[in-house]
């Protein structure tokens, strides 16, 4: 039973048998795949056989199966400053914090994190942050979608590198961080176009890598910016409309979109065209009962000429 197998990992671990603990950690989830607790265990066996990568994958995983358990995000924040990616540490520590706020584990490393990034920042020339000019670039409609999610990462591979890539993000503002160590700015090139992201970094002697997808939402290039650090290249695009994206790329399937801020009392309706439907937005209260709002997102389907059934972006409902 995975029971007894994750008593023998527990076991294995605490006698200091990490390979041995990590492949009864792996049988047992083998049995039980949904168990959130044993992708955050294992996740310690690879940290301590400095299987970083691995690591930050299992509390990933723990994290969509349990997202309350504090643990994962301990994993991950330790993981993710050994592998030099203090950004996603920070965030990863200050969450599992907000969960645990008595255990120390979280205070110390979220102070360590902050010197490493403190000192990340002050080892930079100043030729490394630049504001990056408009591009006119034209998105293409050629780039395929990619599954929606609230944090992605990607791996690519460029002659015997590798490049991955992630991103977390605000209703108004989408940090992207391409992790690439020791690359001279002068090798970077980013460009933001309307709705359009363009990534080159040409490196002397070996493959150009490009990276050029188009977003899942339009931005102000004028206010975007990009900064090339020792372990990564951070980008920032200030979105156009206040929204969260669900996935760094443009999708064809209908997405809904997740407005803030809707004010009480107030009734609006607006047309957007995307992907041959027409999408209308409405979003409704009732005077009688202000703290009652409904909004919805309806979409003509041009080919077929029809409404499909609508679908509802954001509910609240409560009674005077």
């Amino acid at each position: 039973m995975a029971s007894d197998l994750e008593k023998r990992a527990k076991e294995a671990f605490f006698e200091d048998e990490f390979e041995r603990a990590l492949d009864l950690y792996s049988q047992a989830l083998e049995l039980d795949p949904k168990n959130a607790d044993l992708y955050a265990d294992r996740a310690q066996a690879y940290i301590k056989l400095q299987n970083f990568t691995e690591a930050v994958a299992d509390a990933n995983r723990a994290i969509e199966l349990d997202s309350l358990l504090s643990k994962a995000y301990l994993r991950k924040g330790t993981a993710c400053m050994r592998l030099e990616e203090y950004q996603t540490a920070k965030a990863a520590l200050e969450a599992g914090s907000s969960l645990a706020p008595g255990d120390s584990r979280f205070t110390r490393l979220n102070k360590k994190c902050d010197e490493l990034m403190a000192e990340e920042t002050h080892n930079l020339p100043e030729k490394a942050i630049h504001e990056a000019p408009p591009s006119a670039i034209t998105p293409s409609e050629d780039v395929g979608p990619t599954h929606d999610t609230s944090y992605q990462s990607a791996v690519f591979e460029l002659s015997k590198q590798k490049y991955r890539h992630d991103f977390y993000n605000s209703p108004t503002e989408l940090v992207l961080n391409i992790y690439a160590r020791r690359i001279l700015a002068e090798y970077v090139t980013v460009d933001f176009g309307e709705q359009i992201l363009s990534v080159s970094i040409n490196i002397p002697g070996e493959e150009a890598y490009h990276f050029q997808p188009r977003l899942f939402g339009k931005i102000i290039p004028e206010k975007c910016k990009y900064q090339v650090l020792s372990s990564k290249i951070e980008i920032r695009l200030f979105k156009a409309e206040a929204i969260t994206w669900t996935s760094l790329e443009f999708s064809k399937e209908k997405a809904l979109l997740q407005k803030i801020n809707a004010s009480a009392g107030s009734n609006s309706a607006a047309f957007r065209f995307t992907s041959g439907t027409i999408l209308l937005h409405l979003s409704l209260s009732l005077s009688v009962c202000p703290t009652y709002s409904l909004t919805m997102l309806l979409g003509w389907d041009l080919a077929a000429n029809c409404w499909p059934e609508a679908s509802p972006d954001s509910e609240q409902l409560s009674c005077c």
